[in-house]
């Protein structure tokens, strides 16, 4: 009896220590990771779509996040435009700038994905990573019949796409 507690006890510490070993790696490989995050107005289309793209194309590379300042209801134009990219964001919660700033994050980039051309305020998130910005039309502003503002909302998912991947090559 005591022989097959002592083998459970080795299997447990065995165990355990497989399990602190994978925590280290994960830790080193999250601190590896470069942090983005996309910033807009409401985060219901633009920067979701941004996020998704980075987190999908980077092959772990980045770890990229989203937020706006006035956060809104995930755009489902947007929802079904990515569905049709075979990228399903349609779980992703909407997140303020706010949450963001609490969370304490440092980012190495911080991406304005804001349409200035359409006198749209681009917001300011504070912080020492690079910031860059990247203008693209807002889909909620698409007018239309269902297909033609889901045709509009496939060109900048394309766009966005497009300038996601030019990053990451020139990012690596």
């Amino acid at each position: 009896m005591y022989v097959e507690e002592d083998a459970l006890v080795k299997q447990n510490e065995e165990n355990l220590t497989f399990s602190f070993q994978a925590a280290n790696e994960f830790i080193v490989i999250l601190r590896s990771m470069k942090t983005i995050l996309f910033v807009c107005i409401h985060n219901s289309a633009r920067s979701q779509m941004a996020e998704a793209f980075v987190n999908v194309l980077s092959d772990g590379a980045f770890r990229a996040e989203s937020a706006g300042i006035e956060p809104g209801k995930l755009n489902p134009v947007v929802v079904e435009a990515m569905r049709l990219a075979d990228i399903d964001i349609s779980g992703n919660p909407t997140k303020s700038v706010e949450e963001m700033l609490e969370k304490g994050t440092l980012y190495d980039y911080v991406v304005t994905v804001c349409d200035e051309a359409s006198a749209e305020r681009c917001p300011y998130f504070p912080g020492s990573g690079q910031r860059l910005h990247w203008g693209f039309p807002d889909p909620s502003s698409f007018a239309g019949s269902a297909e033609e503002k889901l045709a509009a909302t496939c060109v900048v998912r394309d766009a966005i796409r497009a300038r996601v991947e030019e990053f990451l090559k020139l990012a690596n």
